[in-house]
């Protein structure tokens, strides 16, 4: 494969991730698209036993956010990357897992192809249209 063509394979991937980072962000900081803003999202963190929930809701609110922001513009995209990596493999260990491979029973499915693109990110950069590589 052409150094071009990977460039522009990793800009594509991008911003498809950085897109539906920054869609699922703002569910659980704005409650926006129909989701349950910090409150919501707490309660939810809360009864899978994370303490502080609001602490961790607003960490990883925060994460998917300005992950998905970092990405599309290509700024630190490897440390949202990273970062984005680290909440859907904690999704998936404490909430994925147990319902199994696919995504129609809540499994892993969506999650671990998250996964995989912000950890092919956070190894191999942003692409073309980077603001900073």
């Amino acid at each position: 494969m052409s150094t071009a063509a990977a460039g522009w394979g990793l800009f594509i991937l991008r911003l498809a991730l950085g897109a539906v980072f920054i869609a699922h962000g703002s569910q659980k900081l704005f409650g926006a698209f129909g989701g349950p803003g910090l409150k919501g999202f707490s309660g939810f963190l809360g009864s899978l036993g994370f303490k502080p929930a609001m602490g961790w809701s607003f960490a990883v609110a925060i994460v998917e956010f300005g992950g998905g922001i970092s990405l599309v513009l290509g700024f630190l995209s490897r440390f949202g990357a990273g970062l984005i990596a680290v909440v859907m493999a904690v999704a998936i260990l404490s909430v994925h897992l147990k319902k199994g491979f696919f995504a129609g029973n809540g499994g892993f499915e969506f999650p671990l192809v998250l996964l995989a693109a912000a950890i092919a990110l956070a190894l191999l950069g942003p692409g073309n249209f980077a603001l900073r590589k």
